[in-house]
């Protein structure tokens, strides 16, 4: 590319840019679907779903012929990841309530609470144990110790 194409590209990546962050912090910035779509139900929703791909990709993980098996149980407010062997059965719960999403383990102990904000830059933001989280942390945080103990 020439030096002059280049340049035309660039100016296009910084409209571009200036667009995205005009639109933030402008009128244009749907801050009302956004702030909709940062709900505790919503994140429940995709915890839940995102939990499930980890049982499935945990369990093809599994050496052949292993003697335990994880497995997910659901409920409207609740969802459970239980790990089964032959003398064991331990779980952890995510449990929606109005505050937070709890998490449990098998015992019904609580391990730690997930909460939101919704930040002045319009993201859904999601903390646990007083640090700013993404899912999947959120996620290893609550299942490594069933998953991987």
């Amino acid at each position: 590319m020439n030096d002059k194409a280049n340049g035309n590209a660039n100016e296009k990546k910084n409209d571009n840019t200036q667009d995205t962050n005009a639109q933030k912090n402008g009128t244009k910035f749907d801050w009302v679907t956004s702030r909709s779509s940062c709900t505790l139900p919503k994140v429940f929703a995709t915890l839940r779903q995102q939990v499930a791909e980890d049982v499935t990709t945990r369990n093809g993980l599994r050496p052949d012929l292993a003697p335990y098996e994880f497995s997910l149980t659901d409920d409207t407010d609740e969802f459970t990841v239980l790990l089964k062997t032959k003398d064991v059965k331990r779980s952890v719960s995510f449990q929606l309530s109005e505050q937070a999403i709890a998490v449990r383990d098998d015992k019904g102990s609580p391990m730690f609470q997930v909460t939101l904000t919704f930040d002045d830059n319009g993201k859904c933001k999601l903390h646990a144990n007083e640090k700013e989280c993404e899912f999947w942390q959120v996620r290893r945080m609550a299942l490594e110790g069933l998953m991987f103990a």
